[in-house]
């Protein structure tokens, strides 16, 4: 009896470390593969009175896709892949440099906006509205982060510049756009969360 019990005990431990194995095997693509696609949406601009670039759209669709740890995995590899110098970032271009320069921070605010959706999740689970507002509190968080770093990085090499300024260079224009945006990635985000449920093990 005692035998049977051992073998047992040991069958659903080697099961278990398995599907451990293939839950971390798995993160690690989804995560390699959102990352790319920021990348790809990063490279596609629109052409309107004020280009914008897909990258936040892909930003939102991976947190809601994934879910926000492994979305905002997916959003550090990404920034981490441009700071080494692959061209990751719009406009095809890529390095430290990108990231200090004055709209840097615009990029490195999306790793903060990731991590308020994670902490949303976390706390109040992965219902719509839920989505919802950590998408709006994560744009917000992404604005401020950019904002304050461009105003920083504006005085180091230029001198002074007002708030205001700054709001209608780099964030007013884009705020339609970037609405926009989060309400289709958090649509699309949903449907394809349900459709890949069996596969990610959800």
């Amino acid at each position: 009896m005692r035998t049977q019990l051992q073998t047992e005990a040991a069958q659903i431990a080697t099961k278990t470390t398995r599907a451990a194995g293939r839950g971390r095997t798995y993160d690690m693509a989804y995560t390699a593969v959102f990352a790319v696609l920021i990348a790809v949406c990063s490279w596609i601009s629109i052409p309107t009175v004020v280009p914008f670039t897909l990258q936040t759209f892909a930003i939102f669709l991976a947190v809601s896709v994934l879910g926000g740890r492994r979305g905002t995995l997916s959003i550090v590899v990404y920034v981490l892949l441009g700071a080494v110098g692959i061209p990751v970032f719009a406009g095809f271009k890529g390095g430290i440099g990108v990231l200090l320069n004055t709209t840097g921070g615009y990029i490195v605010g999306f790793i903060f906006a990731g991590l308020v959706m994670w902490l949303m999740e976390t706390l109040f689970g992965r219902k719509l509205w839920v989505q919802a507002l950590g998408m709006a509190l994560g744009m917000v968080t992404y604005l401020t982060v950019g904002t304050a770093w461009f105003m920083a990085v504006y005085l180091y090499q230029t001198g002074p510049v007002s708030l205001g300024a700054v709001l209608g260079w780099c964030v007013i224009p884009f705020l339609i756009p970037d609405i926009v945006k989060l309400v289709l990635a958090l649509s699309l985000g949903n449907v394809l969360r349900r459709r890949l449920a069996g596969i990610m093990g959800e």
